[in-house]
């Protein structure tokens, strides 16, 4: 849609940006084209890097802090390092496969019609893969450390119930999804210049943000691969006990953002129906 803007009888018609096109719901020519393999693997080793850090920063603050409570990075360090990988990865991998490095993401965006339905499921695949094989690896190095201290899997804590663990996912996974959607919206992006280079570092902070308030009740998972990758390598009850509310809240949270979005700031559907009758 082209909005033209005249000021004093001036006509600013380079400010205009173009939404993309709807990505398709299936897209099969995408699957003879390298940079599709090559967006999965991205997805795949980001994951992976991404849990290996977060998940060995929370072992070592755990071993830490057993021995001296005001031991280890604590829990403002726990979410730098979950913030910051997510700035650091998605700034790395934004041009190769969107820097997506979570499911809830890339439903999102499936949802708002970003990305295929096709490259949306290999996607989630590789970065619960990619999940694992971080996660093992930090098993792999530390295992006795890693047995001991709860393997950086997700559960709910004692103080409180499901209801307020499922909110405390839905609500933490609509800010960064959100922010997710701001920091790449291209009206933003054509008049700002600058915001596609800045585009990872709210994207991190939000990351940073929801786990400053959400690590005391369920550990933040906001992450579906983060969650899944853990429970399969800690393979503990309680871990997969609790593991629903780690995709169904992110999830929800997810579809919430991206029609609020969508539909609401951005009024697709208002759009729509102007273009159908003007048709």
């Amino acid at each position: 849609m082209t909005k033209d803007l005249e000021t004093s009888g001036h006509d600013f018609s380079n400010k205009d940006y173009h939404d993309p096109p709807p990505a398709p719901l299936i897209d099969i020519d995408e699957l003879g084209q390298w940079s599709f393999y090559r967006a999965i693997i991205a997805e795949f080793i980001a994951t992976l890097l991404f849990l290996y850090i977060t998940v060995l920063t929370v072992i070592g603050y755990k071993s830490q802090s057993n021995d001296d409570p005001c031991g280890g990075v604590g829990i403002l360090g726990i979410a730098w390092s979950f913030g910051g990988m997510i700035f650091i990865l998605v700034y790395c991998t934004a041009g190769i496969s969107g820097g997506h490095i979570n499911p809830a993401v890339t439903f999102g965006l499936f949802l708002a019609r970003k990305v295929s339905l096709v490259r949306a499921l290999l996607y989630m695949i590789a970065q619960c893969l990619g999940a694992i094989c971080g996660v093992g690896l930090v098993k792999a190095f530390q295992s006795s450390l890693y047995n001991r201290y709860g393997g950086g899997a997700n559960t709910l804590s004692s103080d409180y119930n499901r209801g307020v663990g499922l909110g405390a996912e839905i609500i933490g996974t609509f800010v960064l999804v959100y922010t997710v959607f701001s920091a790449t919206d291209p009206k933003r992006n054509a008049r700002d210049s600058h915001v596609p280079v800045l585009a990872p570092l709210p994207i991190g902070f939000a990351v940073f943000m929801v786990h400053l308030a959400t690590i005391p009740i369920t550990g933040t998972g906001i992450n579906p691969a983060r969650s899944f990758g853990a429970a399969v390598i800690y393979n503990n009850d309680k871990a997969w006990d609790d593991h629903w509310m780690f995709w169904v809240g992110p999830f929800i949270g997810a579809a919430i953002a991206a029609f609020y979005h969508q539909y609401i700031l951005r009024a697709a559907a208002i759009k729509a129906l102007g273009s159908f009758r003007s048709n």
